[in-house]
C-alpha cells in the first residue's frame, strides 16, 4: 500500500540563529559525546528511538557499513542520559564546505514528552556549530541543516522551528508504506 509522505528540510546559516530550549529542571539530564566509535551503540540508539516511527534506511546495513559512518571524521554522537540511562541522541554528519546536518535526532519513546528533546536538539545544534573545536582539519561550520518527515513525532517540526530552523525545502512523495520496526527488529 502506497502512503504520501512530506519530508521537509531545515537550516541554520548562523550560530546566532539557534534559539535554545531551556533545559530540563534538576541535573537528572545529562549530554555526552559518544567519544568510542561504537556500530553496536550506534544501532542501539538508531532502533531504540526509531523503531516506532518507521526508521528503516539503515537496518539493512553491515557491521562496517556501520563501522564507517562511525567512524567519519568529525562525525559525532551526543546522548542524552536520564539518571543514566539514555534517553536520546542526535548525530552530526559532517559535509562538504562547512555543512553540518543533523542526520538523526530523537528521543527513545519512554522520554518523549518530558521537556528533554528541546534542550539534546539545541544542545547538538551548538556542537555542529563549534565542531571545528573538536576537528580543526575542518571547515569552520557556516551552515547545519536536517530534514524531518511527516512519519516522525507530531512535536517534531514545532521543535525545528522553535530552536531557530528555517524551511528550505518541501517534497512530497508517493512510498511503499513499510512495517513499524520496533525497537528489535527480527525479533519474534
Amino acid at each position: 500500500m502506497s502512503i504520501s509522505l512530506t519530508t521537509w528540510s531545515l537550516e541554520q546559516t548562523s550560530p546566532s540563529d539557534l534559539r535554545p530550549a531551556t533545559p530540563p529542571e534538576g541535573d537528572d539530564v545529562t549530554i555526552v559525546r559518544a567519544e568510542v566509535p561504537s556500530p553496536e551503540f550506534s544501532r542501539f540508539l538508531y532502533t531504540a528511538v526509531g523503531g516506532d516511527i518507521r526508521w528503516n534506511d539503515r537496518l539493512s546495513l553491515t557491521y562496517k557499513e556501520w563501522q564507517e559512518i562511525v567512524e567519519k571524521p568529525g562525525a559525532e554522537i551526543w546522548v542524552a542520559y536520564e539518571k543514566g540511562t539514555p534517553a536520546g541522541y542526535v548525530e552530526l554528519d559532517p559535509q562538504d564546505d562547512g555543512v553540518v546536518e543533523i542526520i538523526y535526532f530523537g528521543l527513545i519513546p519512554a522520554f518523549r514528552g518530558r521537556r528533554i528533546g528541546g534542550h539534546l536538539l539545541s544542545y547538538g545544534v551548538q556542537r555542529a556549530w563549534d565542531l571545528t573545536e573538536r576537528w580543526p582539519d575542518r571547515e569552520p561550520t557556516r551552515r547545519v541543516w536536517l530534514h524531518t518527515c511527516s512519519l516522525d513525532g507530531p512535536h517534531a517540526m514545532d521543535n525545528y522551528l522553535r530552536r531557530g530552523f528555517r524551511l528550505f525545502d518541501t517534497k512530497v512523495e508517493e512510498v511503499e508504506e513499510s512495517e513499524t520496526p520496533g525497537p528489535w527488529p527480527g525479533a519474534h
